[in-house]
C-alpha cells in the first residue's frame, strides 16, 4: 500500500506542472483539472467501497488499475479541454489504496491492536508524502512529460496489480462457510458517532491543507520559499513521531480531544510567522497530533461499521477527507487574499473546528430506530 500510494502523492503536482508548462496554461486552468480529479475521488470513494463490499478486491482493482493508466498514458497526448472533461471520471476510478489498507488492517490485526496498526498507516502516508511530491517534481523536470506522465501511468498499473495479485483479504474468515448476512440499511450503521467521526475527520484534512498552504504564503511573503521543503519535512517528521507515541501507547486521548489539539495549536502560528525558523517550530506541536488524530478516526471507523459494509464505510471516510480538502484550500486562500498568511493559520483552525463541532452535535442527536433487516430479508 505504500507502493500504491506514492504515484498518488506525485499526480497532482506532476500534473499541474505539465497543464503549465507543458499546454502553456495557467495555474487556475490546472487547479480546475485538480478539482475534477479530486471531486472524481470523493464522490467514487463510496462506491468503490460498495463494489469491494459486493463483488470483492480483485474486479474493483482491476478495473480501477486498468482505467488509471489508460488516462496517465493518454493525457499527454490530450489537448487540455479533453483533460478537464476526463478529469472526473479519471478520479471516480482512482485504486481506492486508502480505504483497502484499512480494511485490510481491520481483518488481519486484532482489535485491541489496530490503534498501533493504523498509526503506522499513517506513518507510511506521511512518509509518501515526504517522498512522492519531490520525487515527480524531479522526474517531470528532468524528462519529457510524455515519458514522465505515461512513467506514472505505468507506475499505477503495476501497483494495482501487485494489490490484485496478493488479494489481501477484506472480509474475516470464519470456521463455518456461511455468510455474513444481507447488507444492513443505511440508517441503521450511519449513525450519529459514526457520522461525527466523518466529520471529524473532514475538520483534520481542512486543518492540514489550510496550514500547509498558509506556511507556503508565509514563506513566500517573507522571502523564505528556498527552506519550504525543510519546513514541510519537519511537519511530516513532527506528525510521524505523534503517530509512534500514539500507536506505542496503551490508552489515547479521544479523536475529539485529539482533533481540538489539532485545530487550537495551529490558531496563533500566524503570531510567529518570522523569521522561518520560528515558523518551522511553532509548527511543530499541532503537527505532532496531525498522525494520531487520522489515525484515531481511522479506529473508530473500523471498529463501529458492519462487516457487512466496511467498504462502503471506508470510502465514506474517504470522501469526508476530500470534502476538507475542497474546502480548506479555497476557505484559508480567501482569508489570506483578504488579510495576511497570519489569518490563514487562524481560518485553517477556525474551519476544523467548525467542521468537527457539526460532528459532535451530530453525535448527540436521537439514534435512529432499529430496523428489523433480518426479518424483512426473509420476506
Amino acid at each position: 500500500m505504500f507502493l500504491a500510494r506514492l504515484p498518488m502523492t506525485m499526480n497532482g503536482m506532476m500534473m499541474t506542472l505539465y497543464i503549465v508548462t507543458g499546454l502553456g496554461r495557467g495555474y487556475g486552468a490546472a487547479g480546475v483539472v485538480g478539482a475534477g480529479v479530486t471531486l472524481g475521488t470523493g464522490v467514487g470513494a463510496p462506491l468503490l467501497g460498495r463494489c469491494l463490499d459486493r463483488y470483492g478486491l480483485r474486479p474493483v482493482v482491476a478495473v480501477c488499475g486498468i482505467g488509471t493508466t489508460v488516462f496517465w498514458a493518454a493525457a499527454p497526448h490530450l489537448p487540455y479541454a479533453a483533460l478537464a472533461a476526463v478529469a472526473v471520471p479519471a478520479g471516480m476510478l482512482s485504486v481506492p489504496a486508502g480505504s483497502l489498507a484499512r480494511q485490510v488492517l481491520a481483518v488481519l490485526v486484532p482489535l485491541k491492536e489496530r490503534r498501533a496498526a493504523y498509526s503506522l498507516d499513517t506513518i507510511s502516508i506521511e512518509a509518501t508524502f515526504m517522498i512522492g511530491p519531490a520525487a515527480g517534481i524531479a522526474a517531470i523536470t528532468a524528462f519529457s512529460p510524455t515519458w514522465t506522465l505515461t512513467a506514472l501511468g505505468v507506475l499505477f498499473g503495476g501497483t494495482a496489480f501487485l494489490i490484485w495479485l496478493v488479494n489481501p483479504p477484506l472480509r474475516e474468515e470464519v470456521a463455518e462457510p456461511e455468510p455474513l448476512g444481507p447488507r444492513p440499511p443505511l440508517r441503521s450503521w450511519l449513525t450519529g458517532r459514526l457520522v461525527a467521526t466523518l466529520l471529524i475527520a473532514a475538520g483534520a484534512l481542512f486543518v492540514l491543507v489550510g496550514t500547509e498552504l498558509a506556511t507556503l504564503a508565509a514563506l513566500r511573503s517573507n522571502g523564505d520559499l528556498q527552506v519550504t521543503g525543510l519546513v514541510i519535512a519537519v511537519m511530516c517528521t513532527a506528525s510521524i513521531l505523534g503517530g509512534i507515541v500514539h500507536g506505542a501507547v496503551r490508552r489515547s486521548l479521544p479523536q475529539g480531544v485529539l482533533m481540538l489539539l489539532l485545530a487550537l495549536l495551529v490558531v496563533p502560528v500566524g503570531l510567529a510567522d518570522q523569521p522561518w525558523w520560528l515558523l518551522m517550530l511553532v509548527l511543530i506541536p499541532t503537527n505532532l497530533v496531525c498522525a494520531p488524530t487520522l489515525a484515531a478516526t481511522t479506529e473508530t471507523v473500523s471498529r463501529i461499521a458492519p462487516p457487512q459494509v466496511r467498504g462502503e464505510a471506508m470510502g465514506l471516510q474517504d470522501a469526508s477527507t476530500r470534502l476538507g480538502l475542497a474546502l480548506g484550500g479555497p476557505v484559508v486562500g480567501f482569508a489570506i487574499d483578504h488579510s495576511s498568511p497570519a489569518w490563514g493559520f487562524a481560518a485553517a483552525g477556525l474551519g476544523g473546528l467548525v467542521l468537527a463541532a457539526a460532528g459532535l452535535l451530530h453525535r448527540r442527536s436521537p439514534a435512529p430506530e432499529p430496523v428489523p433487516a433480518l426479518a424483512d430479508s426473509r420476506n
